[in-house]
């Protein structure tokens, strides 16, 4: 039987961090809250969370701020809310590593329902369309190994290069549909179950981070590849053992 879903809200808006725990609570998830960096940074150690829904807009250190210590503690899954507009911090935070965001207000189940997509990529069992991790085993392209099975990346050398969970289920989207043009909204609905707004810049962004991890240089990549006009293309041949 698998543990009851542990989540960290961090929130200083004390109406929304109760009443978002209490809903989440009531859906069957632990819930433990937060209002500031200070206080998130003494709960961590106490528990093992499985997501973290984080407000940007912080007094004090900011929620970018405890972004980035997150991604140097672990790769917990991460849920951002942002202010309607802030496109910028939105960009930074899925540069940090976030997994996903939502834009206040917001309505709670639709928070649900993206928070349990995130855990489901997270754990390997897909995102709401079925995608992700089918078969397991192993796939071999341009030298990189991802082991499916164990959710590892394998350079050229061997060494381990660690994914968060939206980059995990970016690289195995595109693994799985190799040489093939796929349109940013066509990203955007496999991987998050949604189009995009016509300022959404979170498929480039998620697609920079990972070309970043594997090594493909930015300006002239070689594995994924950008098609003008028209999205991004996996440009290597893919081997399943």
């Amino acid at each position: 039987m698998e543990p009851t879903p542990h989540i960290l809200v961090l929130d200083d808006d004390r109406e929304i961090r109760e009443l978002l725990g209490r809903f989440l609570e009531k859906q069957g998830l632990r819930v433990t809250l937060a209002r500031d960096a200070r206080e998130a940074r003494r709960v961590w150690p106490l528990a093992r969370y499985s997501l973290v829904v984080l407000d940007l807009m912080l007094p004090g250190e900011s929620g970018l701020d405890v972004a980035r210590w997150l991604r140097s503690q672990s790769n917990v899954p991460i849920v951002m809310l942002t202010a309607m507009g802030e496109e910028t911090d939105r960009i930074v935070g899925l540069e940090l590593g976030a997994d996903d965001y939502m834009a206040k207000p917001f309505n709670p189940r639709e928070l649900l329902a993206r928070i349990r997509a995130v855990l489901r990529r997270a754990q390997g069992g897909g995102d709401a369309n079925g995608h992700g991790e089918e078969a397991g085993g192993t796939l071999t392209f341009a030298g990189w190994i991802l082991e499916a099975s164990r959710r590892r990346l394998l350079n050229p050398q061997g060494a381990e290069v660690p994914l968060t969970g939206g980059e995990y289920e970016l690289l195995t989207t595109l693994l799985e549909r190799p040489n093939r043009v796929l349109t940013r909204d066509m990203l955007m609905d496999l991987l998050h179950n949604r189009q995009p707004g016509p300022f959404d810049r979170a498929i480039d962004v998620a697609v920079s981070r990972l070309r970043r991890k594997l090594e493909d240089d930015g300006r002239n990549p070689s594995v994924i590849k950008t098609v003008r006009g028209g999205g991004y293309v996996l440009s290597a041949n893919v081997e399943r053992a």
